[in-house]
């Protein structure tokens, strides 16, 4: 439930963030960081092709008999053809063709069980799994006067969320497992087939909480860079903060960006909006990510979710801006105006109010940008649109899943 945003170092003069629908706020409050394996495990299907590596795939055909060039084939069919069943693999024997089925190999490509379609051109899915759970992700287009349009994906990496914050709609839908890699690529896949058009940014800012799923998060990540071919530096990974993650996360020295949800600028205050900092101090924290910025070379972007009378007076940015320089440099502020979600208290912020709070931090010297809010007609909130339609496992029967459900809120 991390939030969908792009990271960019302008001044807040000059620079608008761009809201990404995903999520309404990027934070994910907990009061238990640990969770059993056996809940968090993602669903294990051991024959799929989407993920693989080139080189695995080579392997494969060798292990069927066939020349290593067809794995060459195959990582072409899937990963730029974007083919989707098997048995459409043309360019291949139709004997390799049998013998991928025979020996229980799909592609992987999920199902799209509805689109929402909002009036700026953001669009929200709701991708089905094979065990009928939902997951949410959404597609943010943004026309560019001086080049091509930049399409950015925001994924989930769980089902549901088990940190359960209280103003976040994923955290009222419940937890039901983690996500498998291919489980995530698909996504970024769905949003290309929707889009017609190549995805270019990748943000972990869906349902769920990407630390808690490193394993499959960090797969994904080589995937999407190396075979689906998105620059590193297009993909951001957001957390709320899991002890020690960030330290493992560091050790892989990606060239992608890390953000953190913080949320506040002490530890009082950032207790009572996000319940895991009890088990994960600012302090701690802040020394993690100064550690990650010394070992990676890149800047940690910092995610503020702007709420009504509780963090959005401009003390509380003096403050931010006196503990960011404390900890070192490199560091950005992102300011999300928030989304109000049904059943939460929180409102959000007039614009005064906002632009205020951003030029205190501006005038001590903090990078800093305001997400610009975007589909707020499409269930912008993460775990909106997924509660609408499941409380539990989805039971759908056939004549459900034979066509594909598209709602156009814009007019």
């Amino acid at each position: 439930m991390t939030l969908l945003r792009q990271v960019i170092s302008a001044p807040v003069a000059h620079a608008v963030v761009l809201s990404r629908s995903c999520l309404a706020v990027s934070v994910t409050p907990r009061r238990k960081l640990s969770v059993s394996s056996s809940s968090r495990a993602p669903r294990v299907d051991a024959n799929v092709l989407l993920g693989m590596s080139e080189q695995e795939l080579q392997k494969l055909a060798v292990d069927l008999g066939q020349q290593s060039y067809r794995g060459k084939q195959l990582h072409h069919l899937i990963y730029k053809r974007k083919v989707k069943e098997i048995e459409n693999f043309i360019q291949l024997p139709q004997s390799f063709r049998n013998d991928l089925q025979e020996a229980g190999w799909t592609v992987g490509r999920l199902p799209i069980f509805r689109t929402v379609t909002a009036a700026d051109g953001t669009v929200k899915l709701l991708i089905k799994l094979e065990d009928n759970r939902l997951i949410e992700t959404v597609g943010i287009p943004v026309e560019d006067e001086k080049g091509p349009m930049r399409l950015t994906a925001c994924v989930s990496s769980q089902v549901g969320c088990p940190l359960r914050c209280s103003f976040c709609a994923t955290g009222k839908g419940g937890f039901s497992r983690n996500l498998s890699s291919h489980e995530i690529v698909g996504q970024v896949l769905a949003i290309e087939e929707i889009f017609k058009h190549r995805v270019t940014n990748v943000v972990f800012m869906g349902m769920g909480e990407p630390m808690l799923n490193l394993k499959s998060v960090l797969e994904a990540h080589r995937c999407l860079n190396k075979d689906v071919q998105i620059g590193q530096r297009m993909i951001t990974i957001s957390t709320v903060g899991v002890p020690n993650t960030i330290k493992k996360l560091a050790s892989y020295k990606l060239q992608s960006t890390l953000a953190i949800s913080l949320h506040a600028p002490n530890q009082k205050l950032r207790e009572s909006i996000v319940p895991s900092a009890k088990s994960y101090p600012l302090e701690a924290i802040m020394k993690d990510c100064r550690d990650y910025f010394q070992e990676t070379s890149r800047r940690v972007s910092f995610e503020y979710a702007l709420l009504a009378g509780v963090n959005d007076q401009v003390e509380h940015a003096v403050e931010l801006a006196e503990l960011l320089h404390e900890w070192g440099r490199g560091h950005h502020v992102n300011l999300i105006p928030f989304n109000p979600i049904e059943g939460s208290d929180y409102q959000r912020p007039y614009k005064k109010a906002v632009l205020a709070f951003a030029a205190a931090l501006e005038s001590h010297k903090i990078t800093t940008s305001i997400r610009q809010t975007r589909g707020l007609d499409a269930s912008a909130a993460c775990g909106q649109l997924r509660n609408e339609f499941q409380k539990s496992p989805l039971r759908i029967d056939s004549s459900t899943l034979s066509s594909e459900s598209d709602i156009a809120v814009a007019s």
